[in-house]
């Protein structure tokens, strides 16, 4: 179930990449990313991951905010991986590359910040995931996580055509999921209607 799962995923998005820049996500996400770009809060000469990076488009708005930071960005899509490689060629101190969130192929502390935009709600483990991203932070680092809410129930889970079943949290349900693993929740913040950002923090 779980890898027929991960494989239908991938096979949508490696379908997508080509176009997927000129695509309505590209409006939605360059107002979301213009938005939680006023909520990043990162020190010098940082090391960021971007989990579900697609093509590459937040950290190239990342990367020309802060111009010494280093960026990793993970996705399962081959081909999205493609479009932001060929996205960010002259960017050298951005790399990408294909893995799960499940199980991140990086080290303990490795990173000062994660980022996650609109792709949570993909996860069929969503406490694994904050597993994974505790344990590849450095003390004192942050978790950004995007992704549309819903204030009434703690989870909803609904079918968004080929895309097949989503999962959207609660803001409460969001803060227990970190508090299981140790994040602290700096606050919540309203980006473009349901669209929500919650901020943790690793203890330092």
């Amino acid at each position: 179930m779980t890898s027929d799962f991960i494989s239908n995923k991938k096979q949508i998005f490696d379908i997508w990449a080509p176009s997927y820049d000129w695509l309505l996500p590209s409006v939605f996400y360059q107002t979301i990313h213009k938005r939680l770009l006023e909520f990043a809060d990162l020190p010098s000469h940082s090391n960021v991951l971007d989990l579900g990076c697609g093509t590459g488009r937040l950290l190239e708005r990342l990367a020309a905010k802060f111009p010494d930071l280093q960026g990793t960005g993970l996705d399962l899509s081959s081909e999205m991986l493609r479009v932001a490689r060929r996205n960010n060629r002259h960017r050298p101190r951005l790399i990408y590359v294909e893995g799960k969130a499940e199980s991140l192929p990086f080290a303990e502390g490795q990173f000062n910040a994660v980022f996650n935009t609109i792709s949570f709600l993909h996860y069929l483990e969503p406490q694994q995931i904050f597993s994974e991203v505790t344990r590849v932070l450095s003390p004192g680092g942050r978790f950004y996580l995007v992704d549309t809410t819903l204030k009434s129930k703690a989870e909803v889970q609904v079918t968004l055509g080929s895309l097949g079943k989503v999962r959207f949290y609660s803001p409460q349900q969001r803060e227990v999921m970190g508090a299981a693993v140790g994040l602290d929740c700096v606050g919540h913040y309203y980006l473009l209607g349901p669209v929500l950002l919650t901020i943790f923090a690793k203890k330092a």
